[in-house]
């Protein structure tokens, strides 16, 4: 399923800022599953002290139900110290309620997987995220960051521009479509001299252009190979439409996978300017260098902080604020996920309560775990106990 990052929020103080919610002050309904002893890791409670459950909260396109610890499906199997060092990321731009928390966070880092889950459920509270109509059933998908070959230098080899946006760029207002910037003399005039680098192919470009970051093996004029990363830093503020949708619309492929796409290219290059062209967006980079721990972390999500494989996900901003731990569980076809994961990135694609994106790393195995992953979801947000939600 593709989708495009939003890291073009990834510095306003949006991240830190949840957006207001309407609280309805009724007590949540009883919830179905066994309710664990008093007293009981699950529970966080001593004999005979459970509160009741706080109220259900509202969000702009769903809400929030309290629920137990217990009805976390494999909240005690999870390994959580391999989500910790994405939580301690997430302290570096924190939720407002989560900023007094960040001190124990960051010195559980060398904990035990036991002290770490027994904090969790002593300050955390679980709520379930459903539609605004009480589903919690929801969809996962995964996104990753792509490694491609490029030059500094245009040749028949590496025909393919990537831009740095252009100087006239307006902020809210559509500028030149794809098609427009392939065939528009005065659209090639406003980016002439912003070329960063130069891919192989058009399908190179337009993976990067969705995915919205890469690592590129660029090589240099002298010889030299050096890899960069190429990160999202603005658009040409036209509407995301799907390439794959467009093609199984016209019966052209069975399955909307960058296999089948790249297949399909290769077999119709007459057509594949009528394809690139069905998806009007176009992406516009900065480059980043890649050093150190950098080679081992993704990029920056929409929260402005590394992402990290496997523990980091992209979320609807209206559902889910950036920096929230989030228990995930989905199951599909050859995967089944339940584990902790940190609300770190969002995406023009990702809209809905329930709804997330996994980012599986980068590379070409990391891309064929993403392009598999289409199956249902559940979320629960754990939020500071004592504060209110948003």
């Amino acid at each position: 399923m593709p989708r495009i990052p939003g890291y073009l929020f990834s510095l306003i103080l949006g991240t830190l800022i949840a957006i207001p919610s309407e609280v309805v002050f009724a007590q949540a309904a009883p919830q179905q599953g066994a309710t664990p002893p008093a007293g009981s890791l699950e529970s966080g409670f001593p004999a005979a002290a459970e509160p009741p459950m706080p109220a259900t909260v509202r969000r702009r396109n769903g809400r929030w139900v309290a629920v137990r610890w217990a009805e976390l499906p494999g909240f005690q199997e999870d390994s959580t110290s391999d989500a910790w060092n994405a939580w301690v990321l997430s302290c570096e731009r924190p939720p407002v309620a989560f900023v007094p928390h960040c001190g124990d966070i960051r010195r559980l880092s060398i904990g035990s997987e036991l002290e770490q889950r027994a904090w969790m459920v002593r300050q955390l509270q679980p709520y379930r995220v459903e539609s605004a109509q009480g589903s919690p059933d929801g969809l996962l998908t995964g996104y990753f960051e792509p490694v491609l070959e490029a030059s500094r230098q245009f040749s028949a080899s590496f025909p393919v521009p990537l831009y740095r946006p252009p100087a006239n760029l307006p902020r809210n207002a559509p500028w030149f479509s794809r098609q427009e910037i392939d065939t528009l003399p005065e659209a090639r005039a406003a980016l002439q001299g912003r070329e960063l680098a130069w891919l192989a192919s058009p399908i190179d470009a337009l993976i990067l252009h969705i995915q919205g970051s890469g690592r590129l093996r660029i090589a240099e004029a002298d010889g030299s190979t050096q890899v960069v990363r190429f990160s999202f830093t603005a658009t040409n503020n036209h509407s995301y439409r799907s390439v794959g949708r467009w093609l199984l619309d016209q019966g052209q492929i069975r399955e909307a996978s960058w296999g089948a796409i790249k297949a399909w290219a290769m077999q119709n290059p007459r057509q594949l300017n009528e394809m690139l062209w069905s998806n009007p967006r176009v992406v516009f980079f900065r480059e980043e260098a890649i050093s150190g721990i950098d080679t081992v972390r993704g990029p920056r999500g929409a929260q402005g902080v590394e992402l990290t494989p496997g523990r980091s996900i992209a979320v609807d901003r209206d559902s889910i604020p950036y920096g929230t731990p989030v228990w995930m569980v989905s199951q599909g076809t050859g995967l089944s996920l339940r584990r902790l994961v940190l609300a770190q990135d969002t995406g023009n694609a990702i809209v809905g309560a329930v709804r997330a994106d996994y980012f599986t790393g980068w590379g070409e195995e990391a891309q064929e775990l993403a392009g598999r992953i289409k199956h249902g979801l559940q979320l629960w947000v754990l939020w500071p106990k004592g504060t209110m939600p948003p």
